[in-house]
């Protein structure tokens, strides 16, 4: 490889680790906001996949209440994340519901697994990929200002 194009080479990698930079946590946190929208919606009006396994993992609950009222708290969760200005809020809420969503796992294991502890079903990936949804939101939280850094108004 000639050094013409070992240069040309390395100002392309500069160029795109620049732009990727630029753009790669505005755009995680709106895909990430997307996605909580998207599923409480479905929740919200009864065509979530995810209902079933929601009615049998809180059975305590009346899931014709306790499904909207989530999928409210996932829409609430997405719209925060969308508005610069509430982005804590929304990490506080997901923070909140996050938890609960590997409720299955413990709960009904014979549902989330088809060979504890490798073999997933389609709903136990559909929980074990809330870790990718966990570190998102770890990294736009992570590139916050810190409250402390802020101008104090007198």
């Amino acid at each position: 490889m000639q050094l013409r194009e070992l240069s040309d080479i390395k100002k392309f990698d500069l160029n795109l680790i620049t732009f990727l930079n630029k753009v790669s946590l505005p755009a995680l946190r709106i895909s990430l906001g997307i996605v909580f929208i998207w599923f409480g919606v479905l929740k919200v009006f009864g065509d979530s996949p995810a209902n079933d396994l929601i009615t049998k993992t809180v059975y305590w609950f009346n899931p014709d209440i306790f499904i909207p009222i989530l999928g409210i708290w996932e829409a609430a969760i997405g719209l925060c994340l969308l508005v610069p200005s509430f982005i804590r809020v929304g990490l506080f809420l997901l923070a909140l519901q996050m938890p609960g969503t590997f409720l299955p796992l413990v709960l009904l294991p014979e549902v989330c697994f088809i060979e504890i502890p490798f073999n997933l079903t389609l709903e136990g990936q559909y929980i074990v990929k809330n870790l990718v949804l966990i570190g998102a939101a770890m990294a736009v939280g992570g590139r916050l200002t810190p409250i402390l850094n802020a101008k104090k108004s007198t």
